[in-house]
């Protein structure tokens, strides 16, 4: 997933729904023309099978093709959620102690920071920036 470069805490441009496309058509008209291509008898001397089989099979290729397209934006929109998730979760951690992995040792300390790289939530402990994932533990004690 490409994350764009103006997206910021709070941006809803980013988040703003995506504009259909003229190639695109609506799952009713969909239907409808699957209807027709069902309801479409076999010509003499045409494809082989009967009832229009070529465009059964271009039906099918459409309807794959519309439920990946469908499943993409599902997955873009899941992914902006999650990194809405990950952003409230850092805020959330202000103030508390926690420690976190740094390369082969382990820091404890007070988040003092949150920042924000391309999207992703980093937070800041001793001067420091980690990644979420980073984290071992949080505690309210101090």
């Amino acid at each position: 997933m490409t994350i764009p470069n103006d997206f910021h805490i709070g941006s809803v441009k980013s988040l703003a729904p995506i504009k259909s496309k003229g190639n695109e058509i609506s799952t009713d008209d969909f239907l409808q023309i699957m209807a027709a291509t069902m309801k479409m008898p076999a010509m003499p001397g045409g494809s082989e099978g009967s009832g229009g089989g070529g465009e059964t099979d271009q039906l099918t290729q459409l309807a794959t093709f519309n439920m990946l397209d469908q499943l993409s934006k599902i997955s873009e929109k899941m992914n902006s959620s999650l990194l809405i998730n990950q952003q409230q979760q850092a805020f959330n951690l202000m103030g508390k102690e926690v420690k976190v992995l740094d390369g082969a040792s382990f820091i404890t300390g007070i988040v003092e920071k949150v920042r924000f790289d391309k999207g992703y939530a980093t937070i800041e402990v001793k001067g420091k920036s980690f990644y979420l994932n980073d984290i071992l533990e949080a505690s309210n004690e101090r």
